[in-house]
């Protein structure tokens, strides 16, 4: 086996990724965008940026607080954006348009309070047409957010599920993640959400904080199990640019992997053994529990709406979405643009996917699933075969010991190695071109 490089290189959860984004020259038509497109089985996704806290970790598109009627004013031009965006969608549409999946992110959803939780459930719904109580519909929301008439209004309105960010059950490694809460005020959310009865409770935790051992983080593990989650994330800490966490000093990459390498080991052996099942590198759900998922959609190959300034759509062959950024001053300007924006038909930032980003988009999503990828399926729909497309990558994968060589010929699975390399694995899936978009983009 060769060497194996840093382990933490980069989370990939969307491809390509958006420091590769940039301002469309064209800015093209929704409509004409969205014409030949599919519509039967879209994903949509609602961004709620803001946040009462930014913790030390987040790079997330979100502010802290919103003075001054700042949360109404986002909502109306959500409600403006989304009537732009459902007239592109149904202009001309032979076929109906629905949604298979919903989602609210940020941010935190939840920092509105539950009228105007009510109000954005109202524009999925009366804007875009989207039956929240018949599709899976996924929430975010944090401790101090987590309130009973909240959660009622979600629970009523058809939320399947709900991922609270707890990150640490020891207050001391909370506070060192610049996430400081009480244990107490976390045990008491979580009450709250079992008591709303939304089905899917996923609890997020972090390992690689500063003073973590394995026995504290056993202890943030047993903690969040007490309460029976359906599913767990465990995410690695990372000390991203322009973040309170990557201002400051962290310990040598050297050490730190092997840190959070031995975490994420302890971690996904603890979860295995007592009745989870590993989903991906940081998702595990408890045996028997049901699926968030849509039967009918697949990200690989399906379209997305996304809403807000800080969500992004696709079609097959163009990722859009508005500005980013990571510093404060930046996102307030960007925010505060988005409010006063009327006109929401054209596309304005985002980058062409054509056929060989396809086909990279598609194995990188699905390898980086436990259940690894069908090699026929692959091939039904780009008329080759992995090997023929990316023989340099996974020759290179195979020698590391990321693949699972018991998978057979006709499905590419990742070994238990593998998935535990997935944020070096991810990355090394990246074009050349992509590469060199994130390299020049400016970090503001």
């Amino acid at each position: 086996m060769t060497n194996a490089p840093r382990p933490y290189e980069s989370y990939v959860y969307a491809y390509p990724h958006k420091t590769a984004y940039r301002p469309l020259a064209d800015r093209p038509a929704l409509r004409e965008l969205w014409a030949d497109e599919r519509k039967d089985a879209l994903s949509l996704y609602l961004h709620i940026p803001f946040c009462e806290v930014r913790c030390g970790f987040c790079n997330l598109f979100t502010r802290i607080g919103a003075p001054d009627e700042l949360t109404t004013r986002y909502l109306d031009a959500l409600d403006r954006q989304a009537t732009a965006v459902a007239d592109a969608l149904h202009a001309g549409a032979a076929t109906g348009v629905r949604f298979a999946a919903a989602a609210f992110g940020g941010g935190t959803p939840t920092f509105l309070d539950a009228g105007e939780l009510e109000r954005l459930c109202d524009i999925a719904e009366k804007r875009m047409g989207a039956d929240l109580r018949a599709v899976p519909l996924s929430v975010e929301t944090s401790p101090s957010t987590a309130t009973t008439d909240r959660l009622s209004v979600l629970a009523e309105r058809g939320a399947t599920r709900v991922s609270i960010g707890v990150q640490s059950f020891v207050e001391e490694e909370a506070k060192a993640a610049v996430r400081p809460q009480r244990r107490s005020d976390v045990e008491a959310a979580l009450g709250r959400i079992r008591d709303a009865r939304i089905p899917v409770l996923n609890i997020d935790l972090i390992y690689g904080i500063d003073g973590q051992t394995p026995e504290s983080w056993r202890f943030s593990l047993d903690a969040a199990l007490a309460w029976r989650p359906e599913e767990l994330y465990l995410y690695p800490l990372y000390a991203r640019p322009l973040t309170p966490l990557g201002r400051r000093a962290h310990p040598s990459e050297a050490g730190w992997d092997a840190q959070r390498l031995d975490l994420y080991r302890r971690g996904r052996d603890h979860l295995l053994a007592r009745g989870y099942e590993q989903v991906s590198m940081r998702m595990f759900r408890r045996s028997g529990a049901p699926r968030e998922g849509a039967d009918d959609y697949a990200c690989q190959t399906d379209g997305m709406i996304g809403l807000g300034c800080g969500a992004r759509s696709y079609t097959s062959d163009l990722h859009y979405s508005f500005d980013y950024a990571v510093g404060m001053r930046e996102i307030r300007s960007i925010i505060d643009a988005y409010t006063t924006t009327e006109d929401f038909s054209r596309a304005e930032v985002g980058r062409a996917v054509d056929a060989d980003e396809t086909r990279r988009r598609h194995l990188l999503q699905s390898l980086l699933q436990a259940d690894g990828m069908a090699v026929e399926g692959y091939r039904e729909r780009f008329g080759s075969r992995p090997a023929d497309d990316f023989p340099a990558e996974l020759d290179r994968f195979a020698g590391l010991g990321w693949l699972d060589t018991d998978a057979g010929p006709d499905l590419l699975r990742l070994s238990p190695t593998g998935l535990a390399y997935s944020d070096a694995l991810g990355p090394a899936l990246f074009s050349p071109a992509v590469r060199a978009a994130m390299a020049a983009y400016e970090a503001k």
